[in-house]
């Protein structure tokens, strides 16, 4: 088939579950979706990552979302694995696994890849809409493992959306008023003094080492408290570039310079 693109409907299917057989978008209703396919039963990386889906159940929960897997291994090979990822990952696998022995539903979703080989499927990601839509499709290779906690993130970020349009950042979503991405005119505020504040539902940005001065709120203030200025916080964790650092690079001050005038001018 054809391949499928962003704002496509999502195909539906019919298979086999852990949870018993399924029609795709009967399950999912109105619901939104993460539809997510592994390699192979029975291996580390595959059992880390279903491991943490299971994890962060709750978190699926309070976004209406609903979660599935697929491999292309049997309902048996499934059901005997399960015990071992639970008990890695110290949590309950409360959602489906597809079982695709016959690879319909991969190849109907384009899990397959050739060049990656062609008997088991690329670790892909779906998510969808209670419209049934395709909101994001991501693929990885077979080597590399899913980070789930940007999963949600970027799920935060689609869901915000939908009352939008907007545009979220690349560390988390708006805690209070998202940025409009429309270019006519902008969007309405309460209070034009009103202040952006970021946050990540699972990620927080790590302090630096107690050894390393911190960058100051101000010229000529000391390095004591935390940085509250997005654009200074740019400069003292992107850049590192802190005086006395360790981490300090050689265009360091010129750097830090440039990031001050962004400030103080206006």
């Amino acid at each position: 088939m054809a391949s499928l693109h962003l704002g496509d409907k999502a195909p539906d299917f019919t298979a086999p579950t852990t949870e018993g057989e399924i029609s795709f978008l009967h399950w999912k209703g109105d619901s939104w979706a993460v539809f997510f396919s592994h390699p192979a039963d029975y291996t580390p990386v595959c059992t880390t990552e279903l491991g943490r889906v299971g994890q962060l159940s709750n978190e699926w929960d309070k976004r209406n979302t609903k979660v599935i897997a697929l491999s292309v291994d049997s309902v048996q090979d499934h059901n005997s694995w399960k015990p071992d990822v639970e008990e890695v990952s110290k949590t309950t696998i409360g959602y489906p696994i597809i079982a695709d022995p016959d690879k319909k539903v991969a190849e109907l979703y384009d899990m397959i890849h050739p060049g990656e080989g062609d008997t088991s499927s690329v670790r892909s990601v779906f998510i969808i809409g209670p419209d049934n839509l395709i909101k994001l499709m991501l693929t990885y290779p077979k080597s590399v493992g899913r980070n789930f906690d940007e999963i949600l993130r970027v799920l935060d970020a689609l869901q915000l959306n939908e009352s939008g349009p907007f545009a979220t950042p690349p560390t988390g979503v708006p805690a209070t008023e998202p940025s409009s991405t429309s270019t006519s005119r902008p969007m309405p505020r309460e209070s034009s003094s009103q202040t952006l504040t970021w946050s990540s539902p699972t990620c927080a940005t790590p302090a630096p080492p107690p050894s390393e001065p911190r960058l100051p709120d101000r010229p000529g203030a000391t390095c004591s408290g935390p940085v509250s200025c997005p654009v200074l916080d740019e400069a003292a964790w992107l850049l590192r570039v802190v005086p006395g650092s360790r981490h300090r690079q050689p265009d360091g001050l010129t750097r830090v310079r440039r990031v001050w005038a962004r400030v103080t001018v206006g």
